[in-house]
C-alpha cells in the first residue's frame, strides 16, 4: 500500500489492505517467533499508519534502547513503500498469553523442537489454557511423530463452539508447522474465550444461547400472593 494519497476504488483498497496485513503478519511471524509473537493490528490515520505488534516478551521486540523496533520500522517502510515518518511500529504486551492461540502454538512448537513428547506438550498447553479461565481448548497435532506412520491426534477440554457467528467471535485459532527430523508436524490450537463485559479477556457480547434468569421483584411477589 503506497503512502502517496491517490484515488483508488474501494475494492482495490480492501485488497491492498488485506495483502499488506497478510505479508506483514507472515514477516513478523518469522522474525519474532522466539519473542512470543501473538498478532498484529494496523491502524491507518490521516497523517501516518500505526502498526501495533502484540507479543508476550515486548522487551525483546523493542530491543536495547529501541534499536530492534527501529530496524523493523525501516524494513517495513522500505518493503511497502512508506516514506520516512509515515509509519510507526509499537509493541503491546499480551495481558493473558493463556488466552492467545498464537502464543500457545509458538510455545508448543519450541517444546516439540526441544524433544518433549507430543502428548505431554499438548496436555501442558491445555492445562495452562484452562487455568487462564478459558471456556474450552482443542489441540490437533498431525504428522509423523515418533512412529513410522503419520497420524492425527486431537486433545480436547471444556466447551467449544463449532459453527455460527459466536464461533468467529469467541474462538481464537492458530496454526504452526514444526520441522522435525522425522518429518513435518502440524499444530492447530483453538481456544474458546470467556465472556467479559469489559472486553479485556474475551468478547463483550454474551453468547446467544446463554439464558439468564432474573429474580422476581418484591412487588410481583406481593401481587401473586394476593391473587
Amino acid at each position: 500500500m503506497s503512502a502517496v494519497p491517490q484515488r483508488i476504488s474501494k475494492k482495490r483498497k480492501f485488497v491492498a489492505d488485506g495483502v499488506l496485513f497478510a505479508e506483514l503478519n507472515s514477516f513478523l511471524e518469522k522474525e519474532l517467533a522466539e519473542d512470543g509473537y501473538a498478532g498484529v493490528e494496523i491502524r491507518p490515520t490521516p497523517l501516518r499508519t500505526e502498526v501495533i505488534i502484540r507479543a508476550t516478551r515486548t522487551k525483546n521486540v523493542l530491543g536495547e534502547k529501541g534499536q530492534r523496533i527501529r530496524e523493523l520500522t525501516a524494513v517495513v517502510s522500505k518493503r511497502f513503500g512508506y516514506r520516512e515518518g509515515t509509519i510507526d511500529l509499537y509493541a503491546e504486551r499480551v495481558l493473558n498469553r493463556g488466552l492467545s492461540a498464537m502464543a500457545q502454538t509458538e510455545s508448543m512448537k519450541y517444546k516439540l523442537l526441544g524433544g518433549l513428547a507430543v502428548r505431554r506438550a499438548a496436555y501442558g498447553v491445555i492445562r495452562f489454557v484452562m487455568e487462564s479461565e478459558a471456556k474450552g481448548c482443542e489441540v490437533i497435532i498431525s504428522g509423523k511423530g515418533r512412529t513410522q506412520r503419520a497420524k492425527a491426534m486431537k486433545f480436547v477440554d471444556g466447551y467449544m463452539k463449532k459453527s455460527g457467528q459466536s464461533s468467529k467471535q469467541y474462538v481464537d485459532v492458530a496454526v504452526r508447522h514444526v520441522n522435525l527430523k522425522s518429518g513435518v508436524l502440524g499444530i492447530k490450537v483453538k481456544i474458546m474465550l470467556p465472556w467479559d463485559p469489559t472486553g479485556k479477556k474475551g468478547p463483550k457480547d454474551p453468547l446467544p444461547d446463554v439464558v439468564r434468569i432474573v429474580a422476581p421483584k418484591k412487588s410481583d411477589l406481593h401481587v401473586s400472593t394476593l391473587a
